[in-house]
């Protein structure tokens, strides 16, 4: 129905648009030719009055400047005529892009009308609804898998940590207590060098302490 009441009258008026632009380009281009006639006229004319001249022909020399005075007058009209059709051609285009800018906006504002026609605000509301419900449950089943199940779920987290700080100081406790390990010092002989030799440490053990005293029995 829309297409039946705007859409002939539209595409009149771009057809009569593109036909009236088409007629000035074609009246523009015949002013232009009448234009170069007259420019070849009037120099023509003052060279007839240059040759004139030099005759000594003055009637006839001043007779071909009027002349030429005439075709620049014509010349001048149709100058004149070209800046006003270049003139009307630029309004017809910006009106033309005018009437093409606002049938593209109408264009578009009907569309978002029956867009919005389609979409109403109560199913936009209730689908956000349900999406909020439907997050909101998954969040519920998250939680629900996420929290412990049968005996661990009886277990204190408090006394556990209590416990677990208890085991990390009984271990520092061990690590500090424990012997120092000294590493034996390996000493290197140099060839022809005569090495500094250090007394043995006196080891007294329980062994030697009996032999000592067998020694002593067998003096007797």
């Amino acid at each position: 129905m829309f297409n039946r009441l705007f859409g002939k009258p539209k595409e009149q008026a771009n057809a009569g648009a593109l036909a009236t632009l088409d007629k000035l380009n074609e009246t523009l281009d015949m002013l232009e030719k009448k234009e170069k006639v007259l420019e070849k006229k009037a120099g023509a004319e003052l060279e007839r009055a240059k040759e004139f001249s030099k005759a000594k022909n003055k009637r006839a020399a001043i007779q071909s400047l009027k002349r030429k005075k005439l075709y620049e007058q014509q010349i001048e009209q149709l100058g004149n005529f070209q800046l006003r059709i270049h003139d009307q051609m630029i309004m017809l285009e910006a009106a033309k892009a005018t009437t093409e800018t606002v049938d593209a906006l109408r264009t578009g504002a009907k569309a978002m009308k029956a867009m919005q026609k389609a979409t109403n605000i109560d199913d936009v509301d209730k689908t956000m609804d349900e999406i909020n419900e439907q997050t909101e449950n998954m969040k519920q089943i998250q939680d629900a898998l996420s929290s412990p199940l049968g005996a661990s779920a009886d277990f204190d987290e408090d006394e556990l940590e209590a416990e677990l700080e208890e085991l990390e100081g009984a271990e520092l406790e061990s690590q500090l207590l424990e012997p120092v390990v000294t590493i034996p010092i390996h000493t290197t002989t140099v060839p022809g060098k005569a090495q500094p030799t250090r007394p043995a440490p006196q080891k007294a053990s329980a062994e030697e302490d009996e032999l000592a005293a067998l020694q002593a029995e067998m003096a007797l």
